[in-house]
């Protein structure tokens, strides 16, 4: 197969334009989420409230049909993960004599480092606020879990035909209407449900109240470009089990030069090879009809 050259480079010129369109595009969304951040769906979680009756963690497995949780007080003797049949748990978290109930899951980032690393769109900030997952759409990179900075998403790795799993904030109850499973069931009123502005103007009214008792801070108003699950707390954030080290742009804007590459790569160098083998073989027919064939007497001058 031969490429004439002008046809070869019209190729690189396509390609280099998907490059460029596989950049722009997250950036897009990137600035649509932000637009959206202050009226999207959140809950404000207040440590200080939990009394770890792990209700929250009954109802997620019930609405997502995942396995019932272990019962018993023996779960709280070490700190666990999230996994792909947990959704969210709750952890106890001790500093001197204060103990504190923590709950983990998906923290549905304005900004989804995730999201913008997937690329396939399996995982997708939905325009009303939570990031969902499309299994059909997943090609089981696993890039999610890499830039996700709160170690959400897991892999199925005990399944023949696996699958990135994760809380999904009840993207379907809320769709209908509904609360997410676990705020619906919170006897304690340690979890609520509302808008991400209004539940920041809720922390910041109990963190700086009369007799207010709280650390002076709203862990995911800004963490990683800012998140949907906002936490206060008595204790200093190093004791809440939450990473105290993020920084506070999205870790989406450190992804994505690095994967703009990906469409460059898989556009642009195949037909760049197959050009580079296509001259290479040409040179060397012409090189070997320009010698002397077989058995032809050489004649030196």
């Amino acid at each position: 197969m031969q490429i004439r050259r002008r046809t070869f480079f019209k190729v690189g010129a396509a390609a280099t334009a998907a490059a460029v369109a596989g950049r722009s595009r997250p950036a897009s969304a990137a600035t649509a989420a932000k637009g959206l951040s202050e009226t999207s769906p959140a809950v404000l979680v207040d440590t200080t409230r939990c009394v770890g009756c792990r209700a929250c963690e009954a109802a997620c497995s019930e609405a997502n049909r995942l396995a019932e949780p272990v019962e018993g007080d023996d779960v709280f003797a070490a700190a666990r993960s999230t996994t792909p049949a947990n959704f969210t748990v709750v952890n106890r978290r001790e500093a001197g004599a204060r103990e504190r109930f923590v709950k983990t899951q998906c923290m549905h980032c304005v900004d989804p480092a995730c999201a913008s690393a997937c690329l396939t769109r399996a995982i997708e900030k939905t325009p009303e606020g939570p990031v969902v997952y499309h299994p059909s759409r997943c090609m089981g990179c696993r890039y999610c879990m890499v830039a996700c900075p709160f170690d959400v998403p897991k892999f199925e790795y005990d399944k023949a035909s696996p699958f990135i799993r994760k809380c999904t904030f009840c993207a379907e109850r809320q769709a209908a209407g509904q609360q997410p499973a676990c705020t619906s069931v919170c006897p304690s009123g340690a979890l609520t449900f509302g808008k991400r502005g209004e539940l920041l103007h809720e922390a910041r009214n109990r963190l700086y109240g009369q007799g207010a008792k709280y650390e002076p801070h709203i862990y995911g108003e800004h963490e990683a470009g800012g998140t949907s699950w906002l936490y206060i707390s008595d204790l200093p954030l190093d004791k809440i089990g939450l990473p105290n080290d993020l920084l506070t742009q999205p870790y989406s804007s450190l992804s994505q030069p690095a994967l703009a590459a990906v469409p460059f790569v898989l556009t642009l160098w195949p037909p760049l090879l197959m050009g580079l083998y296509t001259f290479s073989q040409r040179r060397a027919n012409n090189e070997h009809d320009a010698a002397p064939g077989e058995g032809e007497e050489v004649r030196h001058a």
